[in-house]
């Protein structure tokens, strides 16, 4: 939602349902977007901003944001997840200072829905980049970094415990355009046209597929096992703005991504992965230049590129209105 050019909620939700997207991101609980997503059917993804981890540290704080946030709003708002801040890390300067409210604030968010008798049906956990990846090649390597393992071990004992995915932003570009000598191109946009890495008997044609697994490996590695399933919170390409960055490269990662996601990576075969693209729209307030570019619309609502969200299959997209597009297919 940073940009001083989009659309109003009510418009935005009837561009969705115009696409077919049927499920949203919301990076906060923004009431306008909230209220024009009542009765709409589309099922959300509610963020609890990174700003309310300290105080949602608090039981009683917790439970008047989820009253205020979610139960005011259910079920006409179709809440599918909440997502207890994103990306924050132990070991990143802007972001660690918050590491300690995580997990209580996960506890306290989780037993207020529980309490309402929803843990069912709104599944509560936390967004998480890959930098807190220390191996990830090859990807039945994958480890998390050692300075986090004692801040992710109780969260994933938690999400373990509630049966529930730990979320992740997966972006191929970033990983691309930090290495391109060794990470090449196609194999980034999923138009390698064979299988490039070869790993305990497992082929991996595209670095997504590599990237994930590779956090498959991290969690089995912390415990997760084979219990706990990831759904890809954020993934996208920009079309302007830094290296690799062309409408045409954007375009094809987006529709290649929507056709991937619905059949599993090497690790976890068959499984459709559940995942969100970023973002609904070009946002013309944030910075670096990079990142006004990531919508798969622009403000004027118009389409960047023509991408397929649904058909017989169910597909979503999410705008960082703070909204995030969901790309999977059924469950």
């Amino acid at each position: 939602m940073m940009g001083n050019n989009l659309p109003p909620a009510t418009e935005v939700i009837a561009l969705y349902k115009q696409h077919n997207i049927k499920r949203m991101r919301l990076y906060d609980p923004n009431q306008a977007a909230l209220n024009a997503l009542r009765d709409s059917g589309i099922e959300v993804m509610l963020g609890v901003p990174n700003s309310d981890l300290q105080r949602l540290s608090n039981p009683s704080d917790a439970n008047s944001w989820v009253k205020n946030n979610v139960l005011n709003f259910w079920p006409s708002v179709k809440f599918r997840y909440i997502a207890v801040g994103n990306e924050i890390s132990p070991v990143n300067g802007g972001t660690s200072w918050m590491a300690p409210f995580v997990l209580p604030a996960l506890v306290n968010v989780f037993n207020a829905v529980r309490a309402a008798g929803l843990q069912d049906q709104i599944k509560v956990s936390i967004a998480v980049d890959m930098t807190l990846i220390g191996t990830s090649y090859p990807p039945s390597a994958g480890a998390f970094r050692g300075d986090v393992i004692s801040y992710l071990a109780p969260i994933v004992g938690h999400l373990s415990y509630a049966k529930t995915p730990l979320f992740a932003n997966i972006y191929t570009y970033f990983s691309y355009s930090g290495n391109p000598r060794d990470i090449s191109l196609p194999y980034s946009l999923f138009t390698s046209p064979s299988v490039l890495v070869w790993d305990s008997g497992r082929g991996y044609q595209n670095l997504f597929d590599a990237m994930l697994d590779s956090l498959y490996s991290a969690l089995e590695r912390l415990g997760g096992g084979n219990t706990l399933d990831v759904v890809v919170s954020e993934s996208g390409w920009p079309s302007a703005g830094g290296f690799g960055t062309t409408s045409d490269n954007a375009g094809t990662y987006l529709s290649n991504l929507i056709r991937h996601v619905k059949g599993g990576t090497p690790k976890r075969p068959g499984k459709a992965i559940e995942t969100y693209i970023f973002a609904m729209f070009d946002e013309n307030q944030k910075q670096p230049e990079l990142e006004k570019h990531f919508g798969a619309f622009s403000p004027n609502k118009q389409p960047k590129y023509n991408l397929n969200f649904g058909g017989h299959r169910n597909w979503d997209i999410s705008t960082e209105q703070n909204v995030t597009v969901s790309l999977k297919s059924d469950m």
